[in-house]
């Protein structure tokens, strides 16, 4: 007699059910919302400001509900650096691509730039407040801040380097000099405007712009688009209103 094969039938991975992919949802729409409160919380106290209770006073969850969808701080910490960075991209990288190449794009990342500086004089920049932070530590959540910062500075970089190979600026210009400066002006636009509540900051940081490329350029007198910024915020132009400037010698 012949033997009758053994047959068996095929193993079935469970199917997640429609409440299994419901949860999942919710929890990452949680999550959102707890690094949305806790970006909103860094932009003013700073990373280190954050804390598990702080967040869930601020998000009406308990500590534990908080904890559970990070692990610890030092991960909060850095889900907010990825966040704002992303932020950051959108506002001020992709916008600017779709300027021709050269200086019209140069012209357009570091008018973005401005843009999103111009707001964040009244709540504050995580790149600059995270590097007074971290300055002097090492870790991921120094290490994911540095990353950020470092991918920008990249992107602003090779904006210069096009910029030399279309031949609208001197051949031998230090690209990682003439970004160092142009960082420079955002710097003290942060100091000048939020710290010292200066008037005609954004038209300083504009005018240094616009000084750099004309000393970079490889014309005498190179075209200088204007380079579009919001205005200051009204808190801020308050605040300057109400100060006394010190009077010209």
């Amino acid at each position: 007699m012949s033997s009758t094969p053994d047959v068996r039938p095929p193993t079935r991975r469970p199917r997640a059910s429609a409440g299994t992919g419901r949860a999942l949802q919710k929890g990452q729409q949680t999550k959102a919302a707890i690094v949305e409160a806790a970006l909103g919380l860094a932009t003013h106290i700073g990373l280190e400001g954050l804390s598990i209770g702080a967040l869930a006073d601020v998000t009406g969850m308990s500590k534990s509900g908080v904890f559970a969808h990070f692990g610890s701080r030092e991960e909060l910490q850095i889900s907010v650096i990825r966040e704002y960075h992303t932020r950051f991209e959108q506002e001020v990288f992709y916008p600017a691509m779709a300027a021709p190449r050269g200086l019209a794009r140069l012209h357009a990342l570091y008018g973005n730039w401005m843009k999103r500086t111009s707001i964040e004089i009244d709540s504050g920049c995580i790149y600059i407040s995270g590097a007074v932070e971290f300055d002097d530590r090492t870790g991921p959540v120094r290490d994911a801040l540095a990353s950020s910062v470092m991918t920008w500075h990249t992107a602003m970089r090779r904006a210069i380097e096009q910029c030399k190979e279309l031949g609208e600026l001197q051949p031998d210009v230090d690209a990682e000099q003439m970004l160092f400066e142009i960082h420079g002006l955002i710097l003290a636009l942060h100091y000048e405007a939020r710290f010292l509540q200066n008037p005609g900051s954004l038209d300083r940081a504009i005018r240094g712009f616009h000084n750099i490329l004309a000393r970079y350029s490889a014309s005498a007198a190179p075209a200088t688009a204007p380079v579009a910024v919001a205005k200051l915020p009204t808190a801020s132009r308050r605040k300057v209103s109400n100060q006394t400037t010190t009077s010209k010698e």
